[in-house]
């Protein structure tokens, strides 16, 4: 499976060219105009985020630093790119919200490309979660996006296995509505909150996963957490 690359630039000319080199040097990518659509797009997983700074709606360090507050993107490496206007202390701002590397305008195409892969390398190489997930008679597996009950396979949607994820990786913590609309929405709840969306996905995922959705516990006032 090749791996993936997020490309954010709201200057659709780079994004084209950046978007056909990558690929022609055996990378997938998927590409977003600026921070808020990354964000959403983020939810797939990349292996790795490249992201120019100033962008409408949301800007490159923002987004950056959104990443790596969710505990569910946190380790997707963050390239970004700057103007040659960036100063030293935005460099070194921008490592503060949690960028891995720099390139800055005009970069060379070359070298991206082996931030890039250096920077998958280095990740994959970095990851703790085991590929599969076990919770007695549940099976996640986090590669292939499936899950089994009694090696039995279960049809979840995409949302739906994120939910399920982020549930069972924290046994026992209850987390916020908040919390799981960041994590696998990738919404800022500062413009959208509405509870109804985590409780029609949690009513789906329990009558999906049949015994196993009883020990998903509504906490009220709170969230839910994964006994």
């Amino acid at each position: 499976m090749k791996e993936r690359v997020l490309i954010v630039d709201d200057d659709p000319e780079l994004l084209g060219i950046l978007k056909r080199y990558l690929e022609n040097h055996g990378l997938e990518t998927i590409t977003a105009a600026n921070g808020a659509e990354a964000l959403a797009a983020a939810s797939g997983k990349p292996d790795l985020i490249i992201t120019d700074i100033e962008m409408p709606r949301m800007d490159g360090f923002t987004l950056c630093r959104r990443i790596k507050e969710n505990k569910v993107l946190a380790d997707i490496p963050v390239i970004i790119m700057t103007g040659k206007k960036i100063s030293e202390a935005d460099h070194v701002a921008g490592y503060g919200y949690g960028a891995d590397d720099y390139v800055v305008k005009p970069f060379s195409y070359p070298v991206l490309l082996a931030k890039a892969k250096a920077m998958i390398k280095r990740a994959a190489r970095g990851k703790k979660k085991e590929a599969v997930l076990k919770s007695g008679d549940l099976q996640l597996n986090l590669e292939g996006r499936t899950i089994k009950i009694k090696n039995k396979p279960v049809k979840l949607t995409s949302k739906e296995f994120d939910l399920l994820h982020t549930l069972t990786s924290k046994p026992g913590k209850v987390l916020s509505l908040n919390s799981l609309l960041e994590a696998v929405w990738g919404y800022n709840t500062a413009d959208y909150n509405d509870p109804h969306t985590v409780e029609v996905h949690v009513s789906n995922l329990r009558r999906k996963i049949g015994s196993f959705g009883k020990r998903i516990k509504a906490v009220p006032g709170h969230g839910y957490k994964f006994e």
